[in-house]
């Protein structure tokens, strides 16, 4: 039976860059955005490339109805899924009173609860299929309060400690469970404004690739880039309050200029 990896948020950016890095290593994949038009041209181009079975599904996972029937879909198909790759993400910048209502919704919506529901949906279907693996994308935005993008970080922070949480659970299931947090993540479509330059900013590409060797050696938190990496630690040596004053500055420093 063909085994799959499936990958939300695959249209575009670091969920892009995944799926080719699976398809390279010859993996079939199930590919989930919102925009059926984007998925299809994508799809059959990994396909062709790589030799591999490519299939896609069209979900906005913000709407949970539409996320219900999905779940219920891959819950009655007969797809074995043995990698789920949670990468879709919304992101709002700037005051939080500013944002829009239904905005920061939306990212709860698919940032939090639509991961949630996919991993326990997906994670039963693994457990009765023997083991699996699942890959849950935070951010390095994670380690600390996110003054100017509260909601975005907030999320992060959830998936972080979410994932930590399943893999104590799931160890004895054979489903292992990993979690990556990447810092700011360049690609073909997302240039990122004062900080895009190859020295500070890894690519999609680079992230992706550190990624699956990381899931290859099973590692619990994969995190690219020496330079993240030691930022990740700063918010255990300082106090809180200056944690998040830092925070703070650097966000409004680097955040989208249409967002200021």
């Amino acid at each position: 039976m063909t085994r799959y990896a499936m990958i939300t948020g695959a249209s575009s950016g670091l969920g892009l860059a995944l799926a080719e890095a699976l398809a390279r290593r010859g993996r079939s994949l199930i590919l989930v955005a919102r925009h059926r038009e984007t998925l299809e041209p994508l799809a059959i181009e990994l396909a062709q490339r790589f030799g591999v079975e490519v299939l896609l599904r069209a979900c906005d996972l913000s709407q949970p109805l539409r996320l219900s029937s999905f779940v219920l879909e891959l819950e009655e198909g007969e797809r074995r899924i043995d990698l789920l790759v949670n990468c879709a993400g919304h992101r709002t910048y700037g005051p939080f009173l500013a944002h829009e209502w239904a905005d920061e919704q939306d990212l709860l919506e698919v940032n939090i609860l639509a991961l949630t529901r996919l991993c326990h949906a997906i994670g039963n279907l693994m457990a009765i299929q023997g083991g699996g693996q699942i890959l849950n994308v935070a951010s390095l935005a994670a380690v600390a309060p996110g003054p100017w993008m509260a909601c975005y970080a907030a999320s992060k922070a959830y998936v972080l400690s979410f994932s930590e949480a399943l893999r104590e659970e799931l160890g004895r299931t054979g489903i292992k469970v990993s979690v990556l947090c990447p810092g700011p993540v360049r690609s073909a479509l997302r240039k990122i404004p004062r900080l895009d330059n190859g020295q500070r900013c890894l690519s999609a590409e680079e992230v992706a690739l550190y990624t699956v060797r990381a899931l290859d050696k099973n590692r619990p938190l994969i995190m690219p880039g020496r330079r993240n990496r030691w930022l990740a630690r700063l918010p255990r040596l300082l106090p809180r309050w200056l944690t998040r004053k830092l925070a703070g500055l650097i966000n409004r420093r680097y955040c989208p200029l249409e967002a200021q």
